[in-house]
């Protein structure tokens, strides 16, 4: 394929010199993460520090927490998706299935984690309860429930 076809500020990273965050995230890309999951990662990198545990695992923590950005609670309506909210949808089968929109470094702390950047936590985020989005399978789902977790759950 000849260069003339490739965008250059859509190169990798790698290719292009820039770096990715500690997070992966693309370079320039916010590193949101719910209240929740930062207390999370904190209590982690705490647990560590007193159990002289990895060095590696400290410094990544440590690089982490300085570029999150801490979403706090959505005041948005409860009947709206927004970051942190966890959301049921029922296919036309009845078949229910249960997602939280979260930041990719807190995805191992949540079952139902889905990152807000993933396609799926894209469809979801700004829909409204009631409203149809189309899942990775190619399922069409209906948002049936949207709830909003506290920090300590």
């Amino acid at each position: 394929m000849s260069r003339a076809f490739v965008k250059e500020d859509v190169d990798p990273p790698e290719r292009s010199g820039r770096k990715r965050s500690a997070s992966g995230l693309p370079p320039g890309a916010t590193n949101y993460i719910t209240e929740r999951g930062a207390k999370r990662l904190q209590d982690e990198l705490n647990q560590l520090r007193s159990a002289n545990g990895s060095r590696e695992r400290i410094t990544e923590l440590e690089q982490i927490l300085a570029s999150v950005q801490v979403v706090q609670p959505a005041n948005a309506p409860r009947t709206s998706v927004a970051f942190g909210a966890t959301v049921t949808v029922k296919d036309e089968k009845g078949a229910t299935q249960t997602f939280t929109i979260v930041g990719v470094d807190e995805l191992n702390f949540e079952r139902d984690g889905v990152s807000w950047i993933s396609p799926v936590g894209k469809a979801l985020l700004a829909a409204d309860l009631g409203a149809s989005i189309k899942l990775d399978d190619g399922r069409s789902v209906k948002i049936v429930k949207i709830e909003y977790r506290g920090r300590d759950e």
